[in-house]
């Protein structure tokens, strides 16, 4: 959530750490800041807002130094004010730190350390870190910080410099993402690859519980109790123009339209041979997945919905009972489990803090978790006994388009994968789905031609209060993604719905203002869900309905139509979910509002 960056070497440091800033702020912030240490003084620029505001700052009171820190804050504890922007400094102004995570025991510490004559200047749970180190700065910043974590219960990433020691920037990391390099004459920390990118080749991914110590051609870890702990050192696999917007105005339209090549490398990669390949890492022999009687997926968000897919195409083509929960509930829920549940987790980021207690809470109970994660090397991915990746590439815009249709497809091969090795999918049913999903890239380019026709719906519609979206069976979770999308970026609300459950509630809201979604390609629950359009018609509500194209009778029923090509059932929640996306970032963008970073939301979520 919170972005941190950190450098020290011989480039323009405040240049080097508002450059990381700037390719960190997908992550999602409402305020930034820097500390940099220049000779014997500590000087900070911090801002409430946005990094043109920071920038902007600091071009009117200019710094500079041999080395420094840099944060985006996503607030938690205290509002997106000057007080509470990150770094935090201690009582006298010689030590600053950056943090992102919650300290769920703050409160009592704060007590103990005012008891001790500390001042706070933020209402954040993060300034008790910089107190705690302060209390032991007498016994060397490495060896402060090591006291301090020991005394910190959440989860958390920082790092932190001090006046004294002006040659090394110290880090900790405990259930939060934080990625180091270093050369011979430079060094610098961040919470991703990102935020490096432009500077080094290579990366160190800290291990969990471990202190870093970084100078110029230094990099030493250790564990919390002291003793060394090894590293390697990784490609950075990601380069500039793979987070830069390119010609597109917004990461998001970029990476929506970036869905047909995503999808063609993916099914590429997973047909070889007329045989589904989904590589070296999936790590759990055949024989494993065929005593497995029971899946659990958990994820949150997009990825949750992704799941809910998930289950009805593992369910039909493995015939294996299939629930989904969501992350933040089954981690907290004392599910019945037995040795042949498969645990599942879907995450773009691979940090999202529910999914990965979630994961962890399987591994208590020894049970196996194989993973759809985008990003190789996050904590899901070390910590799962399998892994597919979701091969979507970077993706920076706050609300994902591309990994969800990515996870989709994906699970639709380990569902297929499943029901041959089951012996419920045969040689002949393979091949027939194995050229429905080849021809996804291309149906996708086909509907993304509409983009025009769907901006002219986001026209009528982008003063509305509020929308419906309605689907059935596979599609129910398109109506939820559709409506997560809305809400997301336009602050409408927007509330997605199984239409059978339309009349049980819902259907109260429907009126002569209300646009309401239908997603109703041709499939298996096609007459009920026309069924529950004629029903939204005739309480004077606006149909808008996604369908399959020459559908003439769903056509008859609709104020407004987007049809998507013919295709099969199964393949029919990547395509649907195409206008749908369209249609959030078009009405967005006529209200004027930041697409790629709306308010109060983080790309990874690494707080509960």
């Amino acid at each position: 959530m919170c972005g941190i960056v950190g450098y020290i070497g011989s480039r323009d440091v405040p240049s080097v750490l508002l450059g990381s800033l700037w390719r960190l702020e997908y992550r999602g912030y409402d305020s930034s800041g820097i500390a940099v240490i220049s000779n014997s003084e500590l000087i900070v620029r911090k801002v409430p807002g946005k990094l043109s505001e920071l920038e902007e700052l600091i071009k009117r009171k200019p710094v500079s130094g041999e080395l420094g820190i840099g944060h985006t804050r996503w607030a938690t504890h205290g509002l997106p004010q000057e007080n509470n922007t990150h770094p935090l400094l201690d009582c006298n102004e010689e030590i600053a730190l950056v943090v992102n995570g919650i300290i769920e025991n703050y409160l009592s510490l704060k007590d103990e350390l005012e008891a001790k004559g500390h001042i706070f200047r933020s209402l954040t749970d993060s300034e008790v870190i910089v107190h705690l180190i302060e209390e032991h700065a007498g016994k060397g910043l490495t060896e402060a910080v090591r006291l301090a974590v020991k005394k910190l219960t959440g989860n958390f990433a920082f790092a932190v410099i001090k006046i004294s020691e002006r040659n090394k920037i110290v880090c900790a990391r405990h259930d939060a993402p934080l990625i180091c390099c270093y050369s011979e004459k430079e060094a610098a920390v961040a919470s991703d690859m990102s935020g490096v990118v432009s500077i080094f080749d290579e990366v160190i991914d800290i291990p969990n519980d471990s202190i870093v110590v970084l100078g110029r051609g230094k990099c030493s870890i250790t564990n919390f109790q002291g003793r060394e702990v090894k590293f390697t050192r990784r490609k950075v696999t990601i380069a500039v123009k793979d987070i830069d917007k390119g010609h597109y105005p917004h990461f998001m339209l970029k990476e929506i339209y970036e869905q047909p090549k995503v999808l063609h490398n993916i099914v590429s990669e997973r047909i070889i041979d007329s045989r589904i390949q989904l590589g070296e890492e999936l790590s759990i022999s055949e024989e494993e997945l065929k005593k497995i009687s029971r899946i659990v997926i958990q994820a949150c968000g997009t990825s949750w919905h992704a799941g809910l897919v998930g289950k009805y195409i593992i369910e039909k083509f493995a015939r294996i009972h299939t629930e989904v929960d969501i992350s933040s509930e089954f981690r907290y829920r004392d599910a019945v489990l037995d040795s042949d549940t498969l645990i599942m987790a879907i995450s773009q980021s691979g940090e999202t803090a529910d999914t990965i207690a979630g994961l962890r809470e399987a591994k208590v109970k020894f049970l196996k978790v194989l993973s759809l994660v985008n990003v190789l090397q996050s904590s899901i991915h070390r910590e799962s006994d399998g892994i597919i990746g979701i091969m979507a590439g970077p993706e920076i815009g706050v609300a994902s388009t591309k990994a969800y249709t990515a996870e989709i497809v994906n699970l639709y091969f380990l569902a297929l994968h499943l029901g041959i090795l089951r012996g419920f999918v045969s040689r002949a049913q393979l091949k027939e789905h194995f050229s429905a999903l080849m021809k996804v890239p291309e149906q996708v380019e086909q509907i993304l031609k509409l983009d025009s026709d769907i901006k002219a719906i986001a026209e009528i519609f982008c003063n509305s209060r509020d929308f419906l979206f309605l689907g059935r069976g596979l599609n129910y979770a398109t109506a939820l993604e559709g409506a997560l999308k809305l809400k997301e970026i336009s602050y409408i609300n927007a509330t997605g719905y199984a239409a059978g459950e339309m009349k049980h509630g819902p259907i109260a809201l429907i009126d002569h203002k209300m646009p309401v979604v239908c997603v109703n390609p041709r499939s298996s629950v096609y007459e009920k869900m026309l069924s529950n359009i004629q029903e939204v018609v005739a309480r004077k509500g606006i149909p808008i309905s996604v369908v399959t194209k020459g559908d003439r009778r769903t056509k008859g029923a609709s104020k407004h139509v987007i049809p998507i090509p013919e295709c099969h059932e199964c393949v029919s929640p990547i395509l649907a979910v195409i206008p749908l996306q369209l249609l959030a970032y078009h009405i967005a963008t006529l209200k004027e509002l930041d697409v790629d970073r709306p308010r109060n939301l983080a790309k990874s979520v690494t707080v509960e």
